[in-house]
């Protein structure tokens, strides 16, 4: 995919000319197998011990991308290296993710890949963590971008009412209008480079407040 934007991280998804309907009026019961994969691979996990007095202790783990977030920081800050293979990995994680939410947000038809792109087209730049990143800002990133955070909760809410809206107008003439589409997609595009600043960790470049 040809790059448009000067962007750090990219998110495209094609536009579907026709949906099934019966599929999006099932959408949700047929979502629920790949949820729970997805749910495994990237929530967190408890687990209950007994500890030496007897009592029962519940213990939480991070799941996968928080474990991955915080090792690439850490490498970043004392060593000023980026591994391949855990940029690589996160990537494909993210791509897998994105897949499943624009299923869930009637965006597509097709039931997600575990490999294939389809029509969710995402991508990320590698960084030279030396020549491209300061070392000392992965501590902070997570926090100045809450800003972005309270915009996209904002606008998270609108996109839940503009999928609801859609799944009328797809049962009923097998189209998502144009502009919804759009609209969903340029909030999914803004969450992606802010993901891709605060905790994939790939550029130093404040993401700005827009859907494009």
């Amino acid at each position: 995919m040809a790059e448009t934007t000067p962007y750090a991280a990219r998110l495209e998804i094609d536009y579907p000319e026709q949906l099934d309907r019966v599929t999006t009026f099932f959408r949700l019961i047929l979502a629920i197998p790949i949820v729970v994969i997805l749910a495994l691979l990237n929530g967190a996990t408890a687990s209950r011990v007994v500890d030496h007095t007897g009592r029962m202790m519940e213990t939480t783990a991070g799941g996968i991308s928080a474990g991955l977030f915080i090792a690439t920081a850490l490498m970043i800050v004392f060593r000023q290296r980026y591994p391949r293979w855990w940029f690589d990995f996160a990537l494909e994680l993210a791509r897998f993710g994105t897949r499943v939410a624009a299923y869930l947000l009637l965006l597509t038809d097709r039931y997600p890949s575990t490999v294939d792109a389809q029509s969710v087209h995402l991508d990320a730049a590698y960084p030279d963590a030396e020549k491209d990143l300061n070392r000392w800002l992965p501590l902070v990133k997570w926090l100045l971008a809450v800003p972005h955070y309270i915009a996209l909760a904002v606008l998270a809410i609108a996109v839940v009412i503009v999928t609801i809206i859609a799944w009328f107008a797809i049962l009923i003439s097998g189209t998502y209008p144009r502009g919804m589409f759009d609209f969903v997609v340029g909030v999914g595009q803004w969450a992606t480079r802010v993901w891709a600043y605060a905790f994939l960790l790939v550029t130093d470049d404040y993401p700005p407040f827009s859907l494009q």
